[in-house]
């Protein structure tokens, strides 16, 4: 047959593909706009419902992006009942992030949620039995997952060409959330303590504890030592804006910097190794220096499909085409990175060193 021909079939074959349908519980979390600006636009993606007890938020988001009055539901559990989706995806507060695990595990239905994955570890355990005893996936998204450049660091880091890890640092963060106009639905549960878990610390602590344990192939630090500030208690009375936290290893420490006080949005990475060092600049774009070496510039390869997109990766992962184990979205990395932020938070808290692991009770 003809090469022209088949690639001709082929593209019918996969543009007839059946979408990948997918629920959503709640909107409050400002990146839902993000996903509908996406999902809405592509033809691998159908939304089958959608879950959010407050009607005129879901109207709100309705007008904005042409959605269907059809697809609303008043709770997770009505939608579940009357729906059949392959995965859910959830845009709640992170206190309400057990409640949609609940739901979904009940449906026997898999879900991703925004980071952080918990607001205690308590409830990060209490996930995980609900993901084992119903044989659901409970994965978690961050924005730096689908980063060319971080994948690059962890790909130089397990070839060696770094040496092994000594130190980390990762930044993260912005101006605050008030001061870069998040909705207010979304800035009502980041300033509460109980909805959140913390301020900084919870809404950018968890991409450093989530690189930092992705790196060190799931190993849980020994300890864990933070501390925290109020330095616009004006705007953020009720959690911490800044954040400085502390993670050692037998052979490697990682120091965290979360906070809303950057002067403009922050997601970066030095990763220095016993023979080299490595600074992730942007998204797809790195230096590296070794040992001996001038620091130089380099573009990362490319993430190829599905590993280059959260809802790509999440449908694979359902339908059972990649492993999820120990990858940055993944339960088992995400479960440490609870404890971690749990252990950082106390030791705020108290101004003490924590020691893991953590009782989880």
């Amino acid at each position: 047959m003809p090469r022209l021909l088949l690639l001709a079939l082929f593209a019918v074959s996969f543009s007839a593909a059946e979408p990948f349908k997918i629920a959503v519980i709640g909107l409050t979390h400002g990146h839902v706009a993000g996903f509908f600006n996406s999902a809405l636009k592509r033809d691998d993606i159908q939304i089958v419902g959608i879950a959010e007890p407050d009607r005129q938020l879901f109207d709100k988001y309705a007008k904005l992006h042409h959605l269907s009055p059809d697809l609303y539901y008043s709770s997770a559990e009505e939608m579940l009942a009357h729906t059949t989706p392959q995965g859910v995806v959830g845009y709640t507060s992170t206190f309400e992030h057990l409640h949609a695990v609940e739901a979904c595990a009940k449906a026997h239905v898999d879900i991703m949620m925004e980071k952080p994955l918990a607001v205690s570890y308590r409830d990060a355990l209490a996930m995980a039995e609900l993901a084992r005893s119903s044989k659901t996936h409970v994965l978690v998204n961050y924005e730096t997952t689908w980063y060319a450049s971080n994948a690059w660091a962890r790909d130089l880091v397990d070839k060696g060409e770094l040496g092994d890890i000594r130190k980390v640092v990762v930044h993260d963060g912005h101006q605050g959330p008030r001061e870069i106009h998040v909705p207010p639905e979304f800035f009502n549960w980041l300033t509460d303590p109980k909805l959140n878990g913390a301020g900084a610390l919870f809404d950018f602590g968890c991409y450093g504890a989530d690189l930092m344990t992705w790196l060190m192939h799931g190993q849980r630090p020994m300890t864990v030592t933070a501390v925290t500030q109020q330095i616009k208690p004006d705007i953020y009375p009720h959690v911490d804006d800044e954040a400085n936290v502390i993670l050692t290893y037998p052979h490697a420490v990682a120091i965290l910097e979360p906070s809303w006080n950057w002067p403009f949005a922050i997601k970066d990475m030095q990763v220095y190794g016993r023979t080299g060092q490595m600074s992730t600049v942007l998204r797809d774009r790195a230096i590296v220096r070794r040992a001996g070496e001038d620091a130089s510039e380099q573009e990362a390869p490319k993430l190829s499909a599905p590993y280059d997109d959260s809802l790509r990766y999440f449908a694979a992962v359902v339908k059972g085409e990649i492993d999820d184990h120990g990858s940055l979205s993944s339960l088992e990395t995400n479960l440490i990175v609870s404890e971690i932020l749990d252990a950082a938070r106390q030791s705020a808290h108290t101004g003490k060193t924590v020691t893991l692991p953590l009782d989880g009770k």
